[in-house]
């Protein structure tokens, strides 16, 4: 059970919540500041003050008043006027996110809402009861406006859920949630669907899968670099040690740390002809250890935002304050996704260039595209054309979504994050870049097969061995994409290789 304070959320336990489905309740420290929120809401609409989002309209429309008998009613059509959303809708995973995330902002109790809606968001969230929820119609300015209020409908009894995969009416899954719907209360909606909770989601189930991913690139190079009989000086601390960027000692403490042992290595120490590596192979530690350092500093932003108030207007309960501001505004999230997407982008790149050296006989030594028979065969020539179109195609997505902003609301929001858009191109960059990576693998297990009877080092053997067991050696032409889609379900199944890895 992990406790919900809006104030200690980390990776770690997002990644329980969302994978493992730990459950979640409200703090009680964290309840006392919700009502004292709450209490301050209510007294401001006692005396009659005009304040925004209580007893106006929104956006633009924020200079009409309402009046009191219609502020229930204005909180209810402010949800359902803001489920604009279309699109495929958004994965388990991404909805069970939001919904813990949307539950720790609030849990701050600067958004005055009654602890009763922090509690229907965890019931719907333990319950394994997720809205349905269409990823695109968000750009980020008020955070993710349309996301979230799709989120927010089914406490209304209205909209759709997911069960199981089941697709049912938002009032059938209140009930096997125990849950009966909510009239809102001044206030409510707006705080629901004021936020950057969608973007967060997703871009925390990226940094996710990053993290791993770094790792991986790390492995596999070391095991494409001996194919290629590279050599592991270029991997030396002392070298590293001159320029000490972190991510770049960490890689090269593991590409040379995989690579120690090898006889492939041993068998070119002398009389090796080549003073030095092509870049892909020599540079892999700086190039890798440069999107380590940004996985990390992306992974510092994302933990600051996940505890963070984004909500308009805040209430500040000791001073008795309510105050408009722009924590909504998706800009920290929008930048660090489309910077993290340049990043991955880069490990996809110098793949692919390093399974361009291995099909490559006038610089690997191997046969042509790693096949004995060339000319009969065409081995991995198509693999590799396959990788260049997934790194290729990563460029295109590269192109910074935070830069197109586009007015909205009357102009009122006039500049805005795009920061859904960010995150939604992140992740058909993280997923070609694993799919690089698992050519990458299984190009560098055929190279390491034409180089018998060497053997590499004790590390890369037993990843080879474990990798042979999925995907056989490629003795002659066969539909190799049944090969490459085995190797990406196999990335799936590494930990135990990584696990020695920084």
């Amino acid at each position: 059970m992990i406790s919900i304070d809006g104030q200690s959320l980390t990776l770690a336990q997002f990644r329980d919540v969302v994978f493992d489905g730990t459950a979640c309740t409200l703090a009680v420290d964290a309840r006392n500041r919700v009502e004292a929120g709450r209490r301050t809401v209510e007294e401001t609409v006692s005396r009659g003050d005009a304040t925004y989002g209580v007893n106006t309209g929104f956006g633009d429309l924020a200079n009409v008043r309402i009046e009191d008998s219609n502020l229930a009613l204005l909180q209810e059509r402010l949800i359902l006027s803001h489920c604009a959303g279309v699109g495929e809708p958004l994965a388990d995973t991404a909805v069970r996110g939001m919904l813990m995330l949307r539950a720790n902002t609030l849990a701050r109790g600067h958004s005055g809402v009654r602890p009763l809606l922090i509690e229907s968001l965890l019931t719907l969230l333990n319950s394994g009861v997720l809205p349905l929820v269409p990823s695109r119609g968000s750009v980020g300015a008020s955070g993710d406006l349309a996301p979230l209020a799709h989120l927010a409908l089914p406490l209304l009894g209205k909209g759709e859920v997911r069960v199981a995969g089941e697709v049912m009416p938002a009032g059938q899954g209140l009930e096997r949630a125990g849950l009966t719907p909510l009239t809102l209360e001044p206030k409510e909606g707006l705080a629901l669907i004021n936020g950057t909770q969608a973007m967060t989601s997703l871009l925390a189930l990226s940094v996710l899968a990053c993290r791993r991913l770094v790792r991986i690139a790390d492995l596999i190079a070391a095991m494409a670099t001996d194919a290629l009989r590279g050599t592991d000086s270029a991997f030396d601390a002392r070298l590293h040690a001159l320029r000490p960027h972190p991510g770049q000692r960490a890689s090269a403490a593991n590409i040379w740390h995989l690579m120690q042992g090898s006889g492939i290595r041993d068998s070119h120490r002398q009389g090796d002809v080549r003073v030095q590596d092509p870049y892909s192979v020599r540079c892999a530690p700086q190039v890798h250890g440069a999107v380590r350092d940004l996985l990390g500093d992306v992974e510092t932003k994302l933990v600051i935002e996940m505890n963070s108030v984004t909500d308009n207007p805040l209430i500040f309960p000791e001073q008795g304050d309510v105050v408009s501001g722009g924590n909504f505004h998706g800009e920290p999230m929008a930048l660090a996704a489309d910077v993290l997407a340049l990043a991955v982008s880069e490990l996809g790149a110098i793949s692919e260039r390093r399974i361009e050296k291995l099909t490559n006989s006038a610089f690997s030594g191997l046969p042509p595209f790693l096949t004995r028979d060339a000319g009969l065969n065409s081995g991995f020539m198509m693999a590799q054309v396959t990788a260049a179109a997934l790194a290729s195609e990563n460029k295109t997505f590269c192109h910074p979504a935070s830069v197109d902003s586009i007015p909205t609301s009357a102009d009122k929001e006039d500049h805005v994050s795009m920061g859904m858009g960010a995150v939604l191109k992140l992740q058909p960059i993280v997923v070609n870049t694993y799919r690089i990576l698992a050519i990458e693998l299984t190009a560098a297990a055929q190279g390491i097969d034409l180089l018998r009877p060497l053997r590499s080092s004790e590390s890369i053997e037993a990843l080879h061995q474990a990798f042979r067991e999925r995907v056989a050696v490629l003795q002659e032409d066969r539909e190799i994409a049944t090969d490459l889609n085995a190797a990406y379900a196999f990335l799936d199944d590494i930990d135990r290789f990584l696990d020695a890895l920084q």
